[in-house]
This record gives structure tokens, sequence and C-alpha cells, in this order.
């Protein structure tokens, strides 16, 4: 038994000429032609595939799981998930993929690389897409990189790079249409079933902490305290956190970096030090703006977060009352109406 076709990172050899090879060759062979056939015999019923499809991504995990997204250009990008994908085939039926090692050698530089090629085959319609690259064994860190020696960090490297182009293959063979219904229902199960309950905000901080990002960056992203969320939010956030776990991006493509707050010329934090910090910037704004106009036009906007935070942040009523008033501050009305519940459940603390 050859023992190279079961482990695609063992050592490769040459063999093309012999015997062991030749009758594999022919196995192949007589696999494939069989399963054509059979794929011939049992074609796909398109109706019925595409509504398990939609059905499958009614289910919250999957939906969950379901699409990346990445910034390019300002733009944020987004597309379906290599668990997505499979899920996809697996419904869409007679559909075929998968990357295997090619060869393995050494660049001029003396680092060790894999030649992978990944492939998707629709065996109904014999479409089929092949995509083959080169995977250095070397992994980046932040201060520098390393050569990889052990086999298991360099078999989960290859299978990390080639998972992706599988993806791209059967993005390839399965028609568009079928993927954008896939999505959209994803998009309809979020909305319809995203949690934005403090334990579910609880496990998405710890979820963003692997990848080193803080709550107080998750705040700023969103413009809003992670109590007050919108499910619209909560399914943005699980996108880039797809993104971030299948290695399309990384957090600062998305999250703003922080540091300590500047203490010049601030006292230490006395009774309702939130709202003075607010006014405070809204006053620098003004005057290197030269503006003394009343909200409106050419006046200081707030962000919600801010406002929020000032009102949380109060600890006695002429503070939440002096919070209240930075809400006429916030440009979306939608935002506004949301911090006039807020300002009047922190009120109603101390007036009872």
């Amino acid at each position: 038994m050859n023992d190279s076709s079961d482990t695609p990172l063992s050592p490769q050899r040459d063999l093309t000429e012999t015997s062991g090879s030749r009758a594999d060759s022919n196995r192949e062979l007589a696999d494939l032609q069989v399963v054509y056939v059979m794929a011939g015999k049992n074609p796909r019923d398109e109706l019925r595939a595409i509504d398990r499809i939609e059905n499958a991504f009614t289910r919250l995990g999957l939906a969950e799981k379901a699409q990346y997204a990445y910034s390019r250009g300002g733009t944020d990008i987004r597309g379906p998930s290599i668990k997505a994908m499979e899920q996809i085939a697996a419904i869409w039926g007679n559909v075929d993929a998968a990357w295997r090692v090619r060869s393995r050698g050494v660049d001029q530089h003396g680092i060790g690389y894999s030649e992978i090629e990944t492939v998707a085959v629709d065996l109904q319609t014999r479409t089929r897409k092949r995509i083959g690259f080169i995977v250095p064994h070397w992994r980046d860190t932040n201060k520098g990189g390393y050569m990889l020696q052990d086999e298991r960090d360099i078999y989960e490297l290859c299978a990390n790079q080639a998972q992706r182009r599988v993806r791209a293959c059967l993005e390839a063979i399965i028609p568009g249409d079928v993927v954008e219904i896939a999505m959209l229902q994803a998009d309809k199960t979020l909305k319809a079933k995203a949690d934005t309950g403090p334990e579910a905000m609880l496990k998405m901080v710890d979820a963003f902490a692997e990848f080193g990002v803080t709550k107080e960056q998750i705040e700023k992203r969103i413009q809003r305290h992670l109590s007050a969320i919108t499910a619209a939010q909560v399914v943005g956030l699980k996108r880039i956190y797809a993104s971030l776990r299948d290695g399309m991006s990384d957090a600062g493509e998305w999250f703003e970096a922080t540091g300590p707050k500047s203490a010049e010329g601030t006292a230490p934090a006395t009774e309702g030090a939130g709202t003075a910090a607010v006014k405070s910037r809204m006053k620098a704004s003004a005057k290197k703006k030269g503006s003394t106009a009343p909200a409106g036009k050419g006046a200081t906007v707030m962000s919600y977060a801010e406002v929020v935070d000032a009102i949380n942040d109060a600890t006695t009523l002429d503070a939440v009352n002096d919070a209240g008033d930075l809400i006429k501050h916030v440009a979306d009305p939608q935002q506004r109406a949301e911090l006039e519940t807020v300002y009047r459940a922190r009120a109603a603390e101390f007036e009872g």
C-alpha cells in the first residue's frame, strides 16, 4: 500500500513510472467514471435543493457563521464563508471538492514550500474549477517571522490556505443566485434571532478578545454602548468576527487603536465628570471653528456613545439633566429617540 496518498504532507516521490502509481491512476479514473454515471442517473432537483438550502440557513448556528467581511478601499466587502459554501455544496448535490499537496521543495532562500492544488467539480454538468498555488513554510509575527519545521504546523498552514481556495472553486461552479438566496436567508435569520442581551454581549466581547479587540474598541465602532446595540449591528459584528476567524482581514482594518486618555489640564474624576468632558470637547470644537451658533447648522455634532456614557456616568439628578441636554447635539433622529428613553429611565432612578 502506498502511504503517500493517505498523508498529503508526507515527502513526495516521483511515482510516475512505477506499477503502483499506474494502478492508483487507473483506480482513480474508474472511480471518477462511476461517480459521473451515478450523478447522471440521479440528477439534482434544483427547486427542492434551493428550498432545502434556504431552510438550512434559518438555523441560527449556521447563519452566524455564514458570511465573512473585510474592508478594501473604504468599502466593506462580504461573501459566503467556507462553512457556508460547504453546506450549500452538500445540499446542492453532485458536487465534489478537495485539495492535495502536489509536491514539496525548498526555495533559493532555504525555506520549504508546498505546491497545493484545489479542485471542485459539478459531477452532473462536468463543470470543473482548479486553483494551484504555493504555500511557503513560513509564519509571520509582529516581531518578524520564522520557518515552520513541525509537520502539524505545516499541515495546518496548508489546510487553512487550501480551504479558502476550495471555497473559491465552489463559488465558481455553484450558481451565484443560489448562493445569494442562502446569504439573504442568513441575514433574515440573524436580524430576527440576533441576541442583544447582556450575556450574549459578554460572549461577543470574549470572542473578539482572542484577536486583541477590547470592549471599548467595539463600542467606538458601533458608536454606542453595548447595552444599546441593535440587531443589525450584532449581524455586522458577527460578519467581522467570521472574517477575522477565517483570516480574511486583521482587527486593525475594523477597529481603531485605543490608548490612555489625555490628562492634560484635567482634574480627578468628580460628579458628572463624563458630562463635563463631553461639554469641554464641544467648547474646544466650537473655538476651533470660531462658531457660537446654537445647535443646528454648523453646531458640534455628538456621537451616541459620548452622550449615553455621559448619562450612565452621571451620579446626581443634576448631572443626568446636564447629560440629557446633550441629546439635541446627536444628528440621527432614531438615536436621539433612544437616548431620550435612556435619559428618562436614568432620571427616574434618582427621582424615585
